[in-house]
């Protein structure tokens, strides 16, 4: 029987748009409680040092009034530990982050501020927080997320879907996903994966056995244009447990 992969929704670029005319709409709180309600199991805001989408004040409003967990993304800094500590999230997921990269380009380089990163990790599990890690799907990375104390990975799929878009083969990166998810499992790390998911490729990535989150933000946004953010969830919803 396969197990029932949790559906976490991105809400970053609701802000984006908002951001882009400086409004005060489309309102990211509103976009977390609708995700919510309509199925998602948990909403997923990175705060970036620049702020580009969200902003302090909707991680405020947001944790504030919403019941599935918030998984509060951050780069590895001092500033973003504070501010994590400040607002507990029940989820935080430490990422790489470059001033002026687009989007999140790869995962963590865990041999840098090694020392500062096992920091992060124990002072956000003493308070209370669900540690995870944005890494490639390598094993020597999974062997260092364990050594660091993270209570997950989550794998980064930038690589697959850009491949599976593309219509190239993409066998020697969904190998590469299954031995990382297979061995993170066995070393007792809980496996998540994102970044780039679309349909197709949330479909031919939820088929690995041992994955139990996904966190799906750009396209499903992007998709919640034409047929509305509801149905968006839905669909995603079913295409990851069939």
């Amino acid at each position: 029987m396969k197990n029932k992969i949790r559906l976490g929704v991105n809400i970053d670029h609701v802000a984006t748009v908002r951001n882009a005319r400086g409004e005060v709409y489309p309102s990211p709180l509103k976009a977390a409680l609708l995700a919510e309600k309509s199925g998602a199991d948990s909403v997923t805001i990175h705060l970036r040092e620049d702020r580009r989408h969200i902003n302090d004040n909707d991680l405020k409003t947001i944790i504030r009034k919403l019941k599935v967990p918030l998984n509060l993304e951050i780069a590895a800094t001092k500033e973003m530990l504070n501010i994590s500590i400040k607002h507990k999230p029940p989820f935080v997921c430490i990422v790489p982050e470059k001033r002026k990269e687009i989007t999140t380009e790869g995962g963590l380089n865990l041999n840098f501020n090694t020392s500062f990163i096992k920091k992060i990790i124990n002072k956000l599990k003493k308070n209370k927080s669900r540690v995870s890690l944005f890494i490639e799907p390598n094993i020597k990375d999974l062997k260092k997320a364990k050594q660091l104390n993270a209570d997950c990975v989550e794998i980064h799929t930038g690589k697959i879907c850009n491949l599976i878009n593309k219509g190239n083969n993409y066998k020697n990166e969904l190998n590469k996903i299954k031995l990382a998810v297979s061995f993170g499992n066995e070393i007792g790390l809980e496996v998540h994966a994102g970044h780039g998911l679309t349909f197709k490729s949330a479909k031919i990535l939820s088929k690995i056995q041992g994955i139990q989150e996904f966190n799906i933000g750009h396209f499903l946004i992007g998709e919640s244009i034409f047929v509305g953010l509801p149905k968006t969830i839905k669909n995603f919803k079913r295409v990851i447990s069939k």
